[in-house]
């Protein structure tokens, strides 16, 4: 039973519901493992006394015949997530000591339908990064190595100890969050799926913001089928949350029927880039003949508009930022600095937030003031407003031409090293963003699915863009991808 920790969602659910193990035993499984991969440094606020009070609740459920999908199910909670008297701090020294008096609206939800949470994860801080090494926890590392290499690897960010601890085998399944492709990327480094859902399908109430008009919550798990149970229980209307939309929560999992015959799907030319790998262009070819050989219709379509995603994506997103961190000023919680005599309200200020705010997040706020300032509002916000709708109505033409899914690569390559991209251009990082931005741009669902491996043994994924709302018939469609392309490998225990 010390093995309990290697099972999905989907799995545990129906072990549990048959008697085969208590929620405590699949729980104390998880804690054990958690405790044996410091090395990873996924997990970095444990909660082991919450998790099994919330164990042996489930289990009573459980025993009751009143339980949800997700009852009894361990699970890690980004760190992005409020959970009342639990440290959120969105892996940020300004909000050090942060400790909530209320409960975002997911782990409500997720608390409700029983699940059990096992400590808070690592990521980036404020979700600003692509490799979790923003962080002021450290860097989360990839569970994943090279063939015959020890460095450490980035599981990929801003979701990155989403990621590591899903990948080893710490939970069942974690929340993460997406704001420009911090639950897919994370996801295809790490051999794991992660589905973003359409804007406003998950409330973002009590999820610290970075830009709220595009960020979003959704699950990263060990199978799309998971990944349907999970959003099923993320989902819902919340008055809380003006952005929410007020729709029908469908049985996702009930979508997954493996039949995708009829449906059409697109092969976008502007995703293939100067100078991408051999090996992304390949997984992407058999990708698209996976779909083709289950029946689905096979169409190039174009997305005229994508090569601007990029600098639309860095301009919205610093601008939006700016505004969303100015409330971390030092006077209500978090991270106060130490002030001289003579010292005003304004050094206050000025020392708190540069002792607060890693060299990411000051960058990218000095970048969102800067094109919110007078003199620059038209010229760059503006502009990339008006360029965000171009991109959107690329979408919405090509949905109405009667595609019903675009198909592309998650990432530019696999993951790469820890520190190998410190002494570069910043806008190189910022680069793994480039498959995955337009969605949510856009606001559109997306999914990463793993599907093959590099020539250095490195998990690759291919990303499945849907129409809005319809995560049901996305899920199913990445439900027929990950079938025919079988991964099944794990990364080899190390750490």
């Amino acid at each position: 039973m010390s093995d309990l920790n290697k099972l999905g969602i989907a799995e545990a659910r129906d072990a549990l519901k048959a008697g085969d193990f208590t929620s405590v035993e699949l729980t104390e499984s998880c804690l054990s493992a958690i405790d044996a991969a410091s090395a990873l440094n996924a997990v970095v606020h444990k909660t082991p006394d919450f998790a099994l009070e919330q164990a042996k609740a489930a289990d009573a459920r459980i025993n009751s015949e009143d339980a949800p999908a997700l009852c009894g199910i361990p699970l890690g909670i980004k760190d992005l997530f409020c959970t009342k008297g639990i440290p959120s701090q969105a892996a940020s020294a300004i909000l050090d000591g942060f400790k909530p008096e209320y409960e975002s609206t997911v782990t409500t939800k997720l608390f409700d339908a029983g699940a059990v949470m096992l400590g808070k994860l690592n990521m980036d801080e404020f979700a600003m990064g692509s490799s979790n090494e923003t962080s002021t926890y450290g860097d989360a590392v990839n569970p994943w190595r090279r063939e015959g290499d020890d460095t450490n690897l980035t599981p990929g960010g801003s979701s990155g100890g989403s990621a590591s601890a899903v990948a080893a085998d710490l939970c069942m399944a974690a929340t993460g969050t997406d704001t420009g492709g911090s639950i897919r990327q994370p996801a295809a480094f790490t051999g794991i799926t992660g589905i973003k859902p359409t804007y406003g399908r998950v409330s973002r109430w009590g999820i610290i913001a970075f830009a709220s008009s595009l960020d979003q919550a959704g699950p990263m798990t060990k199978s799309v089928r998971d990944a349907a149970i999970m959003l099923e229980g993320m989902c819902g209307h919340d008055p809380l949350d003006s952005t929410s939309a007020d729709l029908p929560v469908p049985n996702f999992e009930a979508a997954l029927t493996g039949d995708i015959h009829g449906r059409t799907i697109g092969i976008p030319r502007e995703y293939r880039m100067d100078g991408m790998p051999g090996e992304i262009e390949k997984l992407w070819a058999d990708g698209t003949a996976m779909l083709k050989d289950a029946g689905a219709k096979i169409v190039d379509i174009s997305l005229p508009h994508t090569k601007y995603a990029l600098p639309v994506y860095y301009v919205i997103a610093p601008a939006e930022a700016s505004s969303n961190l100015a409330r971390y000023d030092g006077v209500r919680y978090g991270h106060r600095a130490k002030l001289d005599q003579g010292d005003g309200i304004t050094e206050m200020y000025e020392k708190t937030r540069a002792e607060g705010f890693g060299p990411e997040v000051q960058r990218r706020v000095m970048i969102g003031t800067y094109v919110l300032s007078a003199g620059f509002y038209d010229a760059y916000y503006n502009r990339a407003r008006q360029v965000r709708t171009l991109i959107k109505q690329d979408f919405e033409t090509v949905f109405a031409d009667g595609i019903d899914a675009i198909l592309t690569p998650a990432t530019p390559s696999s993951a790469f090293g820890l520190g190998e991209m410190a002494d570069a251009d910043p806008v190189q990082m910022y680069m793994n963003d480039i498959f995955t931005v337009t969605v949510n741009l856009a606001g559109l669902p997306g999914i990463s699915v793993p599907t093959g491996l590099d020539k250095q043994g490195l998990p690759l994924g291919l990303q499945l863009i849907g129409r809005p709302w319809e995560e049901g018939d996305l899920l199913n469609t990445a439900h027929v991808l990950e079938s025919a392309a079988g991964f099944v490998s794990k990364p080899g225990k190390w750490w």
